[in-house]
């Protein structure tokens, strides 16, 4: 037997008084009336609240523990519930690694397409990068240094710590008899070993041949530039005195010698370590201490406490480390910090490698060093980074500012990823446009051959999330705006957006004001949206005031006939027709 409506008897949550509704299902209802007179109370408070109340208690003991006991609404009872989603106005995540990108899953298209169809560039030099065969390289060698004598490298280390004792061993046991060491030649087979200091990087090329490439020497060549690769896992490099080049089998560009690894989706994601910027770890912005905060009153001299946290600090620690800086470096604490000349102000905050002589007197102890300064600005960074405290946190916190992060631009991902493009633009030079600019973007990509069989099926399910965005009213979003900014409205929407997606049926979507903050335009769009969502087979509830909205629901409910105790009563119910011909109706006067 199909169940045709939903029936809510009884209902006295809040300030209903009683109420007794049949909602059809599969239809467009909206509930109505003046502000207070019971409409969330009826839509969220009953209908959903005991919808996720029965959805919990289907689950089994041990999942509900997990989840507590739900309170049963004040309702006599409901039949013909379907599974009910809530989409309110609340914020969506307030986690700065939020973006709209990533709460739509647009994003996790976006990476699957660029890691798979993506074309990398050095991030250096720009030139386009490919993979080369051995037998590629062979030939490139051949035309680079043709007639030549070279030396085939194999780098083994590339700037990394250590003394390496075990490698060196372990390639004179191999029959290598020289390496280049930091740039330096050096050979195995002497008795003097070999000494690095395990402090430093060093960088270690083994010389897996020296040939004149003159003549039949392409099987030679061919034989070393293979050992090469194998040597060193994919790369290796030439020199003939100042000139040099680089070839590598994977990812490599052979004017910088910059290596990049095999493009995969995690490479995209600036919440994954494997692409997140390693300076601001993927945020995009950082927090640094301001200059104009801690120096806010120009005219003061450091002595009068233009270094702002000093200002009313007791210690003399202070003005001793300033006053042993002046000494140092030639200026008067006495001058006012604007008059100071910019090398001066510069120590100050920044510090020098320049090593200073210091003797700070206390009441029970001196202490005296001589070191390079470290600068105000650079000390109290590194306290913010050290500490564990939250109070010395918010205290230095006081002295900073978010700025866009110089490493990235604010884009949040490594260099080597963002010089991956299609169609001439980055990740997240696409994730910066609207959605309107974005939709444009993927209708005018051409793509031939491979890269458009693999794109289609991704740019279809991308192409439909932008077009449900922009169907909401949605369109002059940016992929890349954080969700932390997005008003109530805005985050309603998305998640409309994302649910249409989806392609539930037989579920019961209740909303709250979804048009509130819409042009006439923009409104007309989204209810042709919800017609959509109705139309697969859902039931869908809308809290609303607007008119256009009224107007289009099949089921209309007007709750009153006032606010607060003078409402929660059922004004009239029934098709549009019958709101305007009932005399008691609000809705029905202003909508006449």
């Amino acid at each position: 037997m199909t169940v045709k409506y939903l029936e809510v008897v009884g209902a006295r949550e809040h300030n209903l008084k009683g109420v007794d509704v049949r909602i059809p299902r599969n239809t467009f209802t909206v509930i109505t009336g003046l502000s207070g007179s019971g409409k969330s109370s009826l839509a969220f408070d009953t209908i959903f609240a005991e919808g996720q109340r029965r959805y919990v208690e289907s689950l089994s003991a041990y999942a509900r523990q997990f989840l507590g006991q739900m309170k049963k609404p004040e309702v006599d009872y409901i039949e013909g519930l379907s599974p009910a989603i809530s989409i309110d106005q609340k914020a969506l995540s307030r986690n700065p690694r939020s973006t709209v990108g990533t709460v739509t899953e647009i994003f996790d298209y976006f990476r699957l397409l660029w890691a798979n169809i993506g074309i990398p560039h050095c991030p250096k030099c720009g030139k386009r990068i490919e993979r080369q065969s051995a037998e590629q390289i062979v030939s490139a060698v051949r035309h680079d240094f043709d007639g030549d004598r070279i030396q085939v490298l194999a780098p083994v280390v590339d700037d990394r710590k250590g003394h390496h004792k075990v490698l060196f061993d372990q390639l004179r046991r191999d029959g290598y008899i020289r390496v280049r060491v930091d740039g330096e030649e050096h050979r195995l087979d002497e008795e003097d070993a070999i000494e690095l200091d395990k402090n430093y990087k060093h960088t270690i090329e083994v010389v897996v041949d020296r040939l004149e490439l003159k003549g039949d020497v392409r099987q030679r060549l061919t034989d070393s530039v293979e050992n090469a690769l194998q040597l060193s896992r994919g790369g290796l490099r030439i020199i003939q005195g100042k000139k040099k080049g680089s070839y590598s089998e994977e990812f490599a560009c052979t004017t910088c010698g910059i290596s990049i690894p095999e493009l995969k989706p995690r490479m995209f994601s600036f919440n994954s370590p494997h692409g997140a910027c390693e300076m601001c770890q993927g945020l995009g912005t950082y927090k640094r201490v301001s200059e104009d905060l801690m120096v806010p009153d120009k005219d003061l001299s450091l002595r009068e406490g233009a270094i702002r946290p000093w200002a009313n600090s007791s210690s003399q620690y202070a003005d001793q480390w300033l006053q042993a800086i002046g000494d140092h470096f030639g200026f008067s604490v006495d001058t006012p910090w604007n008059e100071l000349h910019e090398e001066a102000r510069r120590v100050v905050l920044y510090g020098s490698d320049e090593k200073v002589h210091m003797k700070l007197v206390g009441k029970h102890m001196t202490h005296e060093w001589t070191r390079p300064v470290e600068g105000v600005i650079n000390a109290w960074e590194r306290r913010y980074m050290e500490t564990n405290s939250e109070w010395s946190r918010r205290e230095i916190e006081a002295y900073m500012e978010i700025r866009d992060c110089p490493s990235c631009q604010g884009n949040r991902l490594r260099p080597e990823t963002l010089a991956v493009t299609i169609g001439g633009k980055s990740i997240m030079d696409v994730s910066s446009l609207s959605v309107g600019q974005c939709l444009a973007y993927f209708e005018d990509l051409e793509l031939v051959g491979r890269d458009a069989k693999i794109a289609k099926e991704v740019i279809k399910e991308i192409s439909a999330r932008l077009s449900s965005m922009r169907n909401v009213g949605l369109g002059y979003l940016t992929l890349d705006r954080s969700s932390g900014t997005l008003a109530g409205g805005e985050a309603q929407r998305i998640r409309l957006a994302t649910q249409i997606g989806s392609g539930l049926v037989g579920v019961m979507y209740i909303l709250d004001e979804p048009s509130i903050g819409l042009h006439q335009r923009d409104n007309m769009r989204l209810l042709r949206t919800l017609e959509q969502l109705r139309d697969l087979g859902n039931t869908l509830i809308v809290v609303e005031h607007d008119e256009e909205t009224i107007r289009h629901a099949e089921h209309i409910i007007d709750l009153g006939p006032g606010a607060g105790e003078h409402g929660g009563e059922v004004v009239c119910e029934g098709t549009l027709s019958d709101i305007l011909a009932c005399p008691d109706s609000l809705t029905g006067a202003y909508l006449t």
